[in-house]
Order: C-alpha cells, then sequence, then structure tokens
C-alpha cells in the first residue's frame, strides 16, 4: 500500500523520447568510447577493426547502461521536476 505521506510528492516522470532517450545515448557513448579510444588505442591498434570494435563495444556497453545511463536519467527527472515546480 502506498505511503500517503510520500504519495502526493511523487510525481511520475515519463520514459524519455526517442529523441531525448538518442540525445542521453549519445551524451553517454561518444565521451565513453572517445576515454577508451585514449586509454586503450595504442594497445588495441594491431589488433584487427572487427576485433578493436568487440573489445572496445565489450566495455563501453556497461559502463554506459550501469554507470552513465542512470546518472542521466536522474538529470533528466531533476530538470523535469525543476520545470514542473517553476
Amino acid at each position: 500500500m502506498p505511503n500517503p505521506q510520500t504519495a502526493h510528492r511523487a510525481s511520475p516522470i515519463p520514459p524519455p523520447t526517442k529523441h531525448q532517450l538518442a540525445l542521453m545515448i549519445w551524451v553517454a557513448v561518444f565521451p565513453t568510447l572517445t576515454v577508451l579510444n585514449l586509454l586503450f588505442g595504442d594497445t588495441l591498434a594491431d589488433l584487427p577493426s572487427v576485433l578493436r570494435t568487440f573489445v572496445l563495444a565489450t566495455v563501453a556497453v556497461p559502463i554506459v547502461i550501469y554507470g552513465l545511463m542512470p546518472r542521466l536519467r536522474k538529470i533528466r527527472a531533476h530538470v523535469l521536476m525543476r520545470r514542473a515546480t517553476g
């Protein structure tokens, strides 16, 4: 049963639109891949491009999904809440 004291404070945040989600993913993926390439580019340079891409994607996807996207969703929710109250 929902807590009546917190029910009035909890306004549902709608899921991001396709455009918002695309922007959030780009904001997370581009810097992640840039940093990974700067850190590991020399080490991975001798690998075939498909294997290099596989390694980068294997490292980047968990960083983006578990590290950056939750933070971006919180930032988005904060922005939406501020717009709704101000």
